[in-house]
């Protein structure tokens, strides 16, 4: 699970908000 969230981050800061929450 710390993997995603860091996968998520990573996605936050390429600017896909969206898709970070799609995959909350």
């Amino acid at each position: 699970m710390k993997s995603n969230f860091l996968f998520t981050s990573e996605s936050v800061s390429e600017g896909h908000p969206d898709k970070v929450c799609d995959r909350i």
